[in-house]
């Protein structure tokens, strides 16, 4: 009965609502007749999407036993209770609600990312990678034979293969040297095991594969198939034996914290005992993915839509981090990297502050901005989340819900920063996942307070150079030209600099400096 039980599939559709999207142009709509609306809508190919949902609930139903629901939608007022000293909110979602801990690692395999599982000893990290490599059609045999673990002298050649010795003999040119390559290069799902106690040299070499996709030994490269990264550490931090380099942290996407057991659910362990079951080894193959359903998924993945308000909001939260005003002369090298590559001690750069409100300035919470990869990587995952609850568009709440564990140890915080200092904040020392997510709501009230939907001067610019400037004369560019100044110096009349406006105000600069460019061409003519 145990095995019928981890094997049964729910048939009830997981999520019953019809998705639609835009009707794809297809050459034969020529020889149809009329042009159709541009607005007509066609029923989306929800296989996948189901397959991918079906897949996270028999895994967060019967293979990880993970009760915590912290992705929390909600369809309508949600039921909420204050509990114990310390007023804490327990609340209880009104739309259906998802496990991270599940969650993200299954939206890393959809896309092909790489996911890092942090917690202590036993909380079943590996277990759930292992479940990944299933899930790409692998054996629990092959998966586990392939993994690589992380142990203090791992060598490169334990990591990616050696030389063949006749080889090595024999040959006259190292081009004619074979490497007997490590079978684990060429799966679709790769896990290393503590990978922050492997060699900083070793690491070096892990980077070469994570980044670039390739391995290479004496001159000899293999190329690596594209695949979705599971590592596990017991520490976020990446202590261990060996510190991680900051370049092969940077390349994780995303990480999620192994939450504690609930020893409510002791009896499923129990039957697991009892009838020496493990659920890796019953995974239906209904669930297995191909390779080519992984690449379908990617490739609809990425045509989900983000809404204009989505994008903009995001924007307006990752300018609020880079600025530093004290760090440059120049306007443009007036930030924090600025500050980190001169080796300027952290709390020197904060004393020399001018003066901004800092509760205010949500920049003040952090020693650093956000990077291309990091915001590429949130939007990719946004996508994934809103692809795997079946819609079409990303909605800000998507967004909101993702970016803890997309930038969990990108953004950096500055525990002296007068925000951690007030007692109701004490919790986000800690809690960083909280801290991301309140850091989010502030943002997106302070864009709501300047009405930045409806009055978007920038943007407005911005869209207009964005139209082309075919048939634009030079009245009108000299005209184009005083605007951007005039609003220049309307912005800047009197007012604090803070991270937001600091970017609106190069975005400006470029934007004049393009028209600038495109008048001397003018007058060449």
């Amino acid at each position: 009965m145990a095995f019928d039980f981890f094997r049964k599939i729910s048939r009830a559709p997981t999520n019953p609502r019809a998705t639609v999207r835009p009707r794809e142009f297809d050459v034969a709509d020529l020889y149809r007749g009329p042009v159709a609306d541009s607005d007509e809508r066609e029923p989306v190919d929800t296989q996948l999407d189901e397959k991918l949902r079906q897949a996270y609930f028999w895994i967060v139903n019967k293979a990880i036993i993970s009760p915590h629901y912290d992705i929390e939608y909600n369809d309508g007022p949600a039921q909420t209770f204050t509990v114990g000293d310390s007023k804490r909110v327990l609340t209880l979602p009104s739309g259906q609600s998802y496990s991270s801990y599940v969650l993200l690692p299954l939206l890393t395999f959809a896309t092909r990312r790489k996911c890092l599982f942090v917690g202590g000893p036993g909380r079943g990290k590996t277990a759930s990678a292992i479940l990944m490599g299933v899930l790409a059609g692998a054996s629990v045999r092959e998966v586990r034979r392939a993994m690589q673990h992380g142990h203090p002298q791992m060598t490169i050649a334990d990591l990616l293969g050696n030389p063949l010795p006749a080889d090595l003999i024999n040959a006259k040119d190292m081009a004619e040297i074979r490497i007997a390559w490590r079978s684990w290069l060429s799966m679709r799902v790769k896990i290393v095991d503590e990978y922050n106690r492997i060699p900083t040299r070793t690491q070096s070499a892990l980077l070469t594969v994570m980044g670039d996709n390739y391995a290479e030994v004496l001159n000899q490269v293999f190329e690596c198939p594209e695949s979705a990264w599971f590592l596990t550490a017991n520490d976020e931090q990446g202590g261990g034996n060996y510190q991680v380099i900051e370049a092969l942290r940077d390349r994780i996407d995303v990480i999620v914290q192994a939450l504690a057991f609930n020893p409510r659910f002791l009896e499923e362990l129990l039957v697991r005992i009892e009838e020496e079951v493990r659920p890796e080894e019953l995974m239906p193959p209904e669930l297995i993915f191909t390779a080519e359903e992984v690449d379908a998924m990617g490739r609809d993945i990425r045509a989900v839509e983000v809404p204009e308000g989505v994008r903009r909001r995001l924007e307006f939260f990752a300018s609020q981090f880079e600025l530093a005003e004290m760090a440059g002369g120049q306007f443009e090298y007036m930030t924090k990297d600025t500050a980190r590559l001169s080796g300027i001690a952290w709390h020197e750069l904060a004393a020399a502050d001018n003066g901004r409100d800092r509760m205010k300035d949500l920049g003040c919470q952090t020693r650093n901005g956000l990077s291309v990869r990091n915001l590429m990587t949130l939007l990719l995952y946004a996508k994934a989340l809103a692809y795997f609850r079946g819609n079409a568009e990303v909605e800000l709440e998507d967004l909101r819900q993702v970016l803890p564990f997309a930038l969990h140890d990108k953004l950096q915080p500055d525990p002296d920063a007068p925000f951690f200092a007030l007692p109701e904040n004490a919790p986000y020392r800690t809690d960083r996942v909280s801290w991301l997510r309140r850091l989010f709501d502030l943002a997106n009230d302070e864009y709501l307070r300047l009405d930045l939907d409806r009055t978007d001067a920038v943007g407005e610019l911005a869209k207009q150079f964005a139209l082309g400037l075919d048939g634009v004369g030079e009245r009108d560019t000299r005209a184009r030209l005083a605007r951007i100044e005039k609003l220049i110096g309307e912005l800047v009349k009197g007012r604090k600099l803070y991270g937001h406006l600091y970017d609106d105000l190069l975005k400006l600069k470029y934007l004049h400096q393009r028209y600038t460019n495109y008048l001397a061409w003018l007058r060449a003519q």
